[in-house]
């Protein structure tokens, strides 16, 4: 290592996907490899760094808003290598510009900050898209945006540009996982059968740190992708067969950005206003056409499988490690859920009761028949998702329940009303079998909206 520059390296966005695992590289460079390396994190909170689980001896930690020019000034000072990977997708759709807005005003910040305090170099991880596209997506239009601002920094920028990148944790990863785990069937928008080279985040990775001792690499820009060029259908299907699971899919053309995003929000626990940029990203092909990087760093590439193999690997390792966490979980959804699962099961049970013990005739004519099927569907429908932490089996609850207990007050109104709105007056034990179905429908309601209102995963 006699031969290798000391550095001081800044890593921003620390507390992502991507800033997560270079820094834990980084480290790794430093400590286990030798590499004369200081590094620094900007974080807005220190705090966040916890979750992280590294060694914070290894670290310098600046707390800052990127934001703030101050701040920026303030974790860039003595710096020689500028990681920029601050992305930020929270926040309602709605707010699409404002969030632009910001982007472009840390960009800013920070391309000025650079200069001011002399940084080497900036390495900047981008979207994969091309000039001749003609790009609707409002995020790969802003990370296309961000990269031209960083260039006008004196400091020497390379970037990077990637399509879907392969991590568990990460969101395009969790969207297409959690989709083709709880989905036997999908009806898919056409935006599944576009082009793209999902490349897997331990290269992507590799690219980043090994380009900060290659000088050749200094104000270029790098298109990168794995060895599979695919579209998004045939990416479910190979991890359908991965993890042995069969499904059908079947693709519609009138599925807009907006309702898929909603769709995947209520089923995987991707916030629609990340799951919408994610999508929208992915209505072009996202193909690499330039190859330079392959003789700058020149790396034996994961394939899709094996990339999609390691993630699962992964994924089984840490949820073998981290049992003692799960105990430790919030104990207000934890509630929620089993209330929520053994007040379904209670609905069929009682729901079963007119069909097996009630005195009334009524509930055999074919209509009464046909809604009780779609009833009993509903329940079984939300169990199935609620399994899963879907926000799907939680809505399908609320609904089941707010349809459930307006039934059965109906049909005890004759305690207050003289009779029955729906049939003939119930039983003393059928008015008794009501009110304890409409307490465990309330009982329904309320948890179902506790658990659709939880704080989702980004």
């Amino acid at each position: 290592m006699d031969d290798i520059v000391p550095k001081k390296i800044l890593v921003t966005g620390v507390s992502g996907f991507i800033g997560s695992n270079l820094l834990r590289t980084m480290i790794h460079k430093k400590n286990t490899l030798g590499y004369p390396y200081h590094i620094r994190c900007v974080t807005r909170n220190k705090k966040s760094m916890d979750s992280l689980k590294v060694d914070k001896k290894d670290i310098e930690i600046v707390e800052g808003d990127l934001s703030i020019y101050d701040d920026c000034l303030k974790a860039l000072d003595d710096v020689d290598v500028a990681y920029y990977l601050v992305h930020s997708m929270e926040g309602s759709t709605k707010n699409w510009k404002e969030f632009s807005e910001k982007e472009k005003t840390i960009a800013e910040n920070f391309m000025r900050a650079t200069t001011q305090c002399n940084v080497e170099r900036i390495i900047y991880l981008g979207g994969l898209i091309h000039v001749k596209d003609d790009v609707k997506s409002q995020h790969m239009l802003s990370r296309k945006i961000v990269g031209e601002i960083l260039l006008k920094s004196k400091s020497s920028v390379t970037i990077f540009r990637a399509a879907i990148i392969l991590g568990s944790g990460g969101s395009s990863f969790e969207m297409l996982r959690y989709l083709v785990d709880r989905l036997p069937i999908m009806i898919c928008p056409k935006w599944v059968t576009t082009k793209c080279q999902p490349i897997f985040i331990g290269d992507v990775i590799t690219y980043l740190a090994q380009s900060i001792e290659i000088d050749e690499a200094k104000g270029k820009e790098y298109e990168i992708g794995g060895p599979d060029i695919l579209s998004y259908l045939e990416m479910m299907k190979i991890y359908a067969k991965t993890v042995g699971r069969s499904i059908l899919i079947l693709t519609i053309p009138l599925l807009s950005t907006k309702l898929s995003s909603y769709w995947i929000e209520l089923i995987t626990p991707v916030k629609a206003s990340l799951a919408r940029p994610l999508i929208e990203s992915l209505e072009h092909d996202s193909v690499v056409e330039d190859h330079s990087i392959d003789k700058i760093i020149p790396l034996k590439l994961k394939s899709y499988k094996e990339s999609i193999e390691f993630c699962l690997k992964e994924e089984n390792k840490y949820k073998k490690t981290s049992i003692k966490q799960m105990i430790k979980e919030r104990t207000s959804f934890s509630l929620n859920y089993k209330v929520l699962l053994v007040s379904l099961i209670l609905l069929l049970f009682i729901g079963t009761t007119y069909y097996l013990l009630d005195t009334r005739q009524e509930f055999l004519n074919p209509i009464w028949i046909v809604v009780a099927a779609f009833w009993y569907l509903a329940i079984i429908i939300s169990i199935y998702f609620i399994r899963y932490g879907a926000k799907l089996g939680a809505l399908l609850a609320g609904v089941v329940g707010w349809l459930t207990l307006v039934f059965w007050l109906m049909d005890s109104y004759y305690i207050i009303g003289g009779r029955s709105i729906l049939f003939s007056n119930p039983s003393t034990y059928e008015t008794s079998r009501n009110m304890i179905g409409v307490i465990i429908a309330a009982f329904t309601i309320i948890s179902s909206h506790n658990i659709f209102n939880k704080e989702r995963i980004a």
